[in-house]
């Protein structure tokens, strides 16, 4: 025995049962476990029992042992798990020896477990009414979390720095419960920021005398982003990328410059947007706005999209459209006039995948198109091209590569504080119902309740949303009618409803005046959300004119995607939006989408396709997608095969027009040929 031990340094006691766990430490490294037992002598609690555990035996050993090991122990502790009855008994044991032994906070899980693991209000984690160490916490976070499905790395590193900081285990299984703790969801705070612009007034600005006295009505001075764009050659046909922020009014800098430009002859405007539901929107703002003023069509339909039922005409001095509206009529060869300025809205799409390639193509077509129409004409000096965007991460270089003055304004006029909770998506909507209510019943320093927008992943999931939560609330999505949205929009704006609740698919068109955004989903349909479609959609809450502050929540299930397609879960996407850098855009080119772009320009421009191959953002190997072409059959020469054509009008890659020549070989029903392509871009 004397061998084995040496010099101890530590001999520390842990009330089990109706004995005591004894641990032997010397230098921090754990000797031994041992099974003591006291019993009551004439000279008070003496040792009875002692006995050294190996694994699962025990090894009987004489009491007057672990005596002559406390005499040469440093120290003697006591865990303060023990009960006050069993700390006074094993004081006095100790005390006729003249031994002290000093009672201390130690985790409850290693004392349990054999080990001495002193802790101090410092670095301990509360666990009920015990402390435990950071390690114990560590696991039995671990185990917490095995209950709630995989949680990701990202996830897992959130909660443990959560845990450390505010030094409660109990509060972070809570969150994992969808419990609102605000001190706990709150991951950062964007601040306020004002840039000193300044404000051009609205009677200098010298516009057509209809468009000047209608501005005059309505403003005084122009926002910062506006003023900024005026002084910078708005007015003087310069090109302009627009960049700022959600709400700070980019949108009418190119609304002022193309309707100006209508009432001077100047040609008709072209404002262009990514979605159906967002050219909807617009056309009918244009309509409200300045119907009385020009007159203004809209262009949504491809040959299998339907155009919501509204007539296009070309002749019409606005013209509203998505980007596959407009660049059908270009494919198609319809005639749309003279065009005095393009407004580009939502340019940031150049990057996206899908549609990337499809506007980059466009506005290289759209050009060539003006560039030409404009050298038969000598009266006015060709279109103004104005992009607009609220999130670009490399903006000066998106500006160069358009060949436009670059207008930034980076001012957010309130502060916005970001959170994040975990919760299933049962448990979801009673966490929305919660932070509804309380926002509805907070009312701002100006005078105004708060008001939410909460956005999620599908038309049925707004519905079941709206539904359920107690306060007033309706759904908002492209799938209503034209009256039923101005209705939830008047609503919205007297204050009648606390909440809507939108499709993220409609977010860059939602102008409802909240003060909090809730995200149900980070997903955009099946895809997730990107950074630039996350930071314009958080953007949405908080107006200077309205609110002190905006607010944000994510709502995070762990371990969840909304399709078999999605390769992170919903804990993992929302810590890289929160911490992600915002992407460049620039446009990137696979073989299927140089052969449609290449098609599109050689049905459009004929000899001119390589020029316009050239002038467009993304490489395009204009020569390997040439020999494609000729390959697949679809040109001959610089002139489409009627293949070729009806594969560049219906915007089909290479593989699905095979895939239909195939199915029609085969006599396939028409209803299975179409069907996937359909579904596919319903959206667009």
């Amino acid at each position: 025995m004397s061998q084995q031990v040496g010099e101890v340094e530590t001999i520390f006691c842990h009330e089990t049962g109706n004995d005591y766990l004894v641990v032997v430490t010397r230098d921090g490294e754990r000797l031994f476990r041992a099974k003591l037992g006291l019993s009551e002598t004439s000279a008070g609690p003496r040792p009875a029992k002692f006995r050294i555990k190996r694994g699962s035996s025990e090894e009987p050993r004489q009491p007057d042992e672990f005596v002559e090991l406390a005499r040469r122990a440093d120290r003697i502790r006591i865990s303060e798990q023990t009960s006050p009855e069993g700390r006074k008994e094993l004081r006095e044991m100790f005390g006729g020896y003249q031994l002290e032994a000093k009672a201390v906070r130690t985790c409850r899980y290693c004392a349990s477990s054999g080990r001495y693991s002193p802790i101090t209000t410092e670095t301990a984690i509360k666990d009920g009414q015990d402390w435990i160490c950071t390690d114990c916490a560590s696991r039995e976070l671990e185990r917490q979390l095995s209950y709630v499905g995989d949680v990701t790395g990202a996830a897992r590193e959130r909660l443990e720095e959560l845990m450390l900081e505010v030094q409660d285990l109990e509060r972070i299984v809570n969150l994992l419960k969808g419990r609102l703790d605000p001190d706990l969801t709150k991951f950062d705070t964007i601040s306020a920021t004002v840039d000193e612009v300044d404000p051009v007034h609205v009677d200098s600005l010298g516009l057509h005398p209809k468009l000047q006295g209608m501005l005059e009505d309505r403003f005084d001075t122009l926002l910062p982003v506006q003023s900024l764009a005026v002084e910078n050659g708005l007015f003087d046909g310069d090109d302009q990328l627009v960049v700022s922020a959600t709400a700070t009014g980019k949108t009418l800098v190119g609304e002022m410059a193309g309707i100006d430009r209508v009432l001077e002859g100047e040609g008709k405007m072209l404002f262009l947007v990514p979605l159906v539901a967002l050219a909807n929107q617009k056309y009918e703002d244009f309509r409200d706005e300045y119907g009385h003023l020009v007159d203004v069509s809209i262009r949504v339909g491809a040959s299998r999209i339907a155009d919501s039922g509204n007539q296009f005409d070309p002749d019409a001095d606005v013209i509203v459209g998505t980007y596959e509206g407009i660049d059908h009529a270009l494919r198609t060869g319809k005639e749309l006039g003279d065009i005095g300025t393009v407004v580009i809205d939502e340019v940031h799409t150049l990057k996206e995948e899908e549609r990337g390639h499809r506007l980059d193509g466009l506005i290289s077509r759209l050009k060539y198109t003006t560039e030409r129409r404009a050298k038969r004409r000598d009266d006015y000096g060709g279109a103004q091209w104005i992009y607009l965007s609220a999130t670009v991460g490399n903006p000066e270089q998106l500006a160069a590569a358009l060949e436009s003055k670059l207008i930034e304004f980076e001012e957010r006029p309130v502060p916005i504080e970001r959170h994040v909770t975990f919760a299933d998506g049962r448990e979801k909507v009673r966490v929305e119902n919660k932070l509804v209510k309380r926002e509805f019943d907070t009312e701002s320093s100006k005078g105004y309740r708060g008001q939410t927008i909460i956005f999620t992943n599908s038309r049925r999931r707004c519905h079941e949303i709206s539904r359920k939560l107690e306060y007033a609330a309706a759904p908002y999505h492209a799938g209503l009618d034209y009256k039923r949205r101005k209705t939830v929009e008047r609503k919205f704006g007297d204050q009648e409803l606390a909440a809507v609740v939108t499709t993220a698919a409609l977010a860059a068109g939602v102008d409802f005046p909240a003060s909090q955004v809730i995200f149900d989903s980070l997903a955009m349909g099946i895809e997730w959300l990107s950074v630039q479609e996350f930071h314009q959609m958080l953007g949405r809450a908080g107006r200077p004119d309205y609110h002190d502050e905006g607010k944000v929540y994510l709502l995070v299930e762990p371990d969840c995607s909304y399709h078999n397609s999605m390769e992170m879960t919903e804990d993992e996407v929302a810590f890289k939006l929160l911490k992600g850098e915002m992407e460049s855009v620039m446009t990137h080119y696979d073989e299927d989408a140089a052969v449609e772009e290449t098609l599109a320009n050689v049905t459009v421009g004929g000899r001119a396709a390589k020029g316009l191959n050239d002038r467009m953002l993304g490489e395009v190997p204009t020569k390997h997608a040439i020999g494609k072409l000729l390959e697949y059959e679809f040109i001959d020469g610089f002139e489409p095969t009627p293949l070729g054509r009806v594969v560049t009008e219906h915007f089909l890659e290479p593989g699905e027009a095979f895939a239909l020549l195939d199915g029609i070989r085969k006599d396939a029903h028409p209803y299975d040929l179409v069907a996937d392509i359909e579904l596919r871009d319903a959206d667009l």
